[in-house]
């Protein structure tokens, strides 16, 4: 890698090191009470992850802004289990601190939908150490072993076979090959059990199981709720799209989209253009990854500020040297900024300029990001002054 590459990805990593989020990447945090939570993760079979932290803890900050926002991070905790961050000193998380005392922050829990702690890890964590603390929680939570012995032993008993598809789910590994074992076997695909085996099965947008999904959707639907199989539909298919990515095969990213808008057309547009924004970006396509973006910006983002930065923050990341990428990112960064107002916007915008070589545009906005941040977070407030001094 060239000098010149070297420093300008150390200026995006420096800048995007103050954004605290990242477009549909990193972690998406639940956002509901802990029993909703509970209830969330028995529904969707998934462990909870808990950032159990403090407001005044330096590094709890450091990871939110640095681990958290990361998109290999958001790829393994947002598939494999709900996200729930938690001010442990806030009174109305009492009743929770009570039952999971912590000695230091940040913690970090991995709960069953039975509030059984699965695993605890202390301190704070980077990209990826965060990835391999997942992936450790999700080995301590393999269920399947015992499954897949009595599936050797010759058992097809139909709900132990259901419940090996649910285990080898629950530890991300593939259960199209028994799902579709137990249901060659069946004549009438609608019965509860079945529907129920369908819906657990459809883990791939690019299988038989998941057109089955489609065609009994409203009698899965009915035996279930419309959210898991929304959630279902939208697991299916972002399996699909990592493995059309895996292949760098676009005929699949076209027939994903394609199961996407027959099976949730609610979702097919804003799903088309984040599918292409993902597949091209993998692929290394800046021209059809910002066709995509524009896209996207034009029918869903608009000019909401906090979506725009998000959006803006995956172009910087995506493509730093592609030189139409930046341009479209310093557009819609100076928009998000001047309608948004806050630090990490005009940092971002800051940084933008910096690349582009306009040091004075930088440090104008810079200023404009120190005015934001006022007095309440001095390591922001450090990072920035650290940012406008190498300006100078």
């Amino acid at each position: 890698m060239c000098a010149n590459t070297t420093k300008r990805l150390f200026i995006v990593s420096l800048v995007l090191g103050l954004s605290s989020s990242v477009f549909a990447q990193g972690i998406e945090f639940f956002h509901g009470s802990w029993p909703e939570a509970l209830a969330k993760a028995k529904t969707e079979e998934k462990l909870i992850f808990v950032d159990a932290f403090a407001s005044w803890c330096g590094p709890c900050k450091r990871m939110a802004k640095e681990s958290f926002p990361d998109p290999k991070v958001g790829e393994l905790y947002n598939a494999s289990f709900i996200c729930l961050k938690i001010d442990m000193e806030k009174p109305e998380n009492a009743e929770f601190a009570g039952k999971y005392p912590v000695s230091s922050y940040p913690t970090l829990f991995f709960i069953d939908a039975d509030g059984k702690i699965v695993m605890k890890e202390v301190g704070a964590k980077t990209p990826d150490q965060l990835v391999e603390t997942g992936k450790k929680a999700q080995g301590k939570n393999d269920k399947s072993g015992d499954f897949e012995k009595k599936y050797k032993d010759g058992n097809r008993d139909p709900k132990m076979l259901y419940d090996y598809v649910r285990a080898l789910n629950a530890a991300g590994k593939s259960s199209l090959k028994i799902t579709n074992e137990y249901l060659n076997t069946q004549q009438d695909l609608t019965t509860e059990f079945n529907l129920r085996f369908i819906l657990e099965g459809a883990v791939d947008a690019d299988s038989r199981v998941f057109d089955l999904l489609t065609k009994y959707r409203s009698n899965i639907v009915a035996i279930s709720n419309i959210e898991v199989v929304n959630a279902r539909i939208e697991t299916a298919c972002k399996n699909a799209l990592k493995k059309a990515v895996e292949y760098k095969n676009e005929d699949l990213l076209k027939e994903t989209k394609a199961k996407m808008k027959v099976a949730n057309p609610e979702r097919a547009e804003s799903f088309g253009y984040e599918a292409d924004m993902y597949f091209y970006k993998s692929v290394k396509d800046a021209d059809n990854f910002l066709k995509a973006a524009r896209a996207y910006q034009k029918s869903s983002v608009k000019s909401n500020a906090a979506r725009l930065h998000d959006l803006t923050i995956d172009l910087t990341r995506s493509f730093p040297e592609d030189k139409k990428v930046m341009e479209q990112a310093e557009k819609w960064a100076r928009s998000a900024a001047e309608t948004g107002g806050l630090a990490d916007y005009w940092m971002t915008l800051a940084g933008i300029y910096k690349l582009q070589g306009d040091k004075k545009k930088a440090l104008d906005a810079a200023n404009n990001a120190l005015d934001a941040a006022g007095n309440n977070d001095a390591m922001l407030k450090y990072k920035i002054d650290n940012f406008i001094q190498s300006l100078q």
